[in-house]
């Protein structure tokens, strides 16, 4: 499962790769997107809270999980390695649309 993940991710950033890979550090956000499962999407209130990001998902996978493939994806694409990965956010919210969205940012020096 991570290893189709991994490649997935890789897939997609490849359409999105700088000229050059990033060598300095760099910042990344990841917000991960769950599907809305039946007692939230069922409930008008609860998918109102989880469309405005105040219902939020508390369930596996754990956020980390999540971003150890996404990071591992990027390396030699994106950046040379994730060592250069200095600051990380990720967030989980629920989606009518499941998907994961990456913002990496270079860090000027």
């Amino acid at each position: 499962k991570s290893k189709d993940f991994k490649q997935y991710v890789a897939l997609v950033a490849s359409q999105h790769r700088p000229k050059k890979v990033i060598t300095g550090p760099v910042a990344m956000d990841v917000r991960v997107f769950r599907p809305m499962p039946k007692k939230v999407s069922n409930s008008k209130k609860k998918k109102e809270s989880a469309e405005k990001g105040l219902l939020r998902p508390i369930t596996k996978p754990d956020v980390d999980n999540y971003v150890k493939g996404v990071k591992d994806a990027l390396n030699h694409l994106i950046y040379k390695d994730d060592s250069q990965v200095v600051d990380l956010k990720v967030s989980k919210f629920y989606s009518e649309e499941p998907r994961v969205e990456v913002i990496i940012t270079e860090i000027a020096l």
